[in-house]
């Protein structure tokens, strides 16, 4: 009688499953049709809308008086040069570029050792932190955006001796620090969940070889939180980035993010009748935004692998 070599069974005793069986995880139901169709209907949603403000951006002023749908004749490029250097969409670019790597940097120093210490640790008032934070997600920045003004318009009004200009109304580091702490919460809360599902046997292991708890955590924990972490990035980009009214309020001179920026070519654009000049405009938008999530996407897809405990 011939046995496996693996498990040690009769060679004839193993079942075999029927192709039918195997084939049926992967057939089409009917819930499953609709999902697809449900699926492909909004990702087309999203698909032609952006590839139209794509294409519209390349047409000429007289273009847009015909059809819509139109392809360009050329590819006309001065629309692009002229919403990133006459409308200064170039200008507020940067600026939002530059709050945002800052916003973010705060909150990731900020939030994965607290996220840390919430997760694997015991000590007094816990609860009340956790807790705290927990409320903090129920709190709308857009709600409070007036107070914090006046907070920085008082703020200014104390330093007026020693700065006239003011230091905390118009400040780009002011601005991404409001940005940093309205959106602490939800990283917080995130990331100490992530933290507090990884096994203790990372930890305990660690600990025999001598590593610090420092070592433990930039080592073994942030590491392995890495989906986490770019689930938190991209959402906080995109709330940075796409932000408007906290924007327009604390930014009170020139110095103006992309969304605000955005919003003033669109009006003065609209007058001019022309289309292409804001077009262009909104794709120089929406490129970073493809771009990090293209960074960050892999990642997003990623689960954590515990498989390094024997």
């Amino acid at each position: 009688m011939a046995y496996s070599s693996v498990s040690g069974r009769p060679a004839h005793s193993r079942r075999v499953r029927p192709a039918a069986d195997r084939g049926s995880a992967h057939s089409w139901t009917v819930g499953r049709v609709v999902g697809q169709v449900v699926l492909v209907i909004a990702a087309l949603g999203i698909a032609i809308p952006t590839l139209w403000v794509f294409v519209a951006s390349f047409k000429d002023k007289s273009e847009f008086y015909g059809s819509p749908w139109t392809w360009p004749k050329g590819l006309h490029w001065q629309n692009y040069a002229d919403a990133f250097v006459d409308a200064k969409l170039g200008q507020y670019f940067g600026t939002s570029v530059l709050v945002t790597v800052m916003s973010m940097a705060m909150v990731l120093v900020i939030a994965l050792p607290c996220s840390y210490v919430l997760a694997r640790f015991d000590f007094p008032g816990k609860k009340i932190l956790k807790l705290a934070v927990q409320a903090g997600l129920f709190i709308n920045v857009n709600y409070i955006v007036v107070p914090i003004f006046l907070m920085l318009v008082d703020a200014d009004k104390l330093l007026y001796n020693i700065m006239p200009n003011g230091f905390f109304v118009n400040n780009v580091f002011i601005l991404a620090l409001v940005y940093a702490s309205t959106s602490l919460p939800f990283t917080i809360f995130l990331l100490q969940d992530f933290f507090a599902s990884i096994p203790k046997d990372y930890e305990e292991a660690a600990m025999i070889d001598g590593a610090s708890q420092t070592r433990i955590m930039t080592r073994i924990f942030f590491p392995m939180a890495m989906p986490a972490i770019s689930m938190s990035m991209l959402f906080n980009f995109l709330t940075y980035w796409n932000d408007y009214i906290i924007s327009m309020t604390l930014m009170t001179g020139n110095n103006r993010t992309v969304q605000v920026g955005l919003l003033n070519l669109m009006q003065t654009q609209k007058a001019a009748t022309n289309y292409g000049r804001l077009y262009a405009g909104m794709v120089i938008v929406m490129v970073p935004v493809l771009i990090f999530y293209a960074v960050v996407q892999k990642k997003l897809l990623e689960t954590s692998t515990m498989g390094g405990i024997k």
